[in-house]
C-alpha cells in the first residue's frame, strides 16, 4: 500500500535528486524508496566467498613477511646498473 509524504527538502538537493532519478531512468519516489528501504536493512559486513574461492585458499604458499620496500630497491640496483 502506498502512502503520500511530505518532505521539505532545498530547492537545489531536489533538483538534483531528480536529475539522478531521470538519468537512471526511475522515478523519484521510487529511489527515495530504495534508499530508505536500504537503511532498514542490516548491513552485511562479511563478504560471501564462493566454494571455489575457498577451495583455491592456501594453494599457493608464499614467503612470511615479504618486505616491500627492499624488494623494489634491489629491482631498482637491478635495473641502473
Amino acid at each position: 500500500m502506498n502512502t503520500k509524504l511530505t518532505l521539505n527538502l532545498d530547492k537545489t538537493v531536489i533538483e538534483e535528486a531528480k536529475q539522478y532519478a531521470k538519468s537512471r531512468q526511475i522515478s523519484l519516489s521510487k529511489l527515495i524508496e530504495t534508499y530508505l528501504s536500504s537503511l532498514s536493512k542490516p548491513q552485511q559486513n562479511e563478504i560471501e566467498i564462493t566454494p571455489l574461492v575457498q577451495s583455491l585458499s592456501g594453494v599457493i604458499e608464499m614467503e612470511k613477511e615479504i618486505d616491500q620496500k627492499e624488494l623494489y630497491g634491489q629491482y631498482l640496483i637491478e635495473k641502473y646498473k
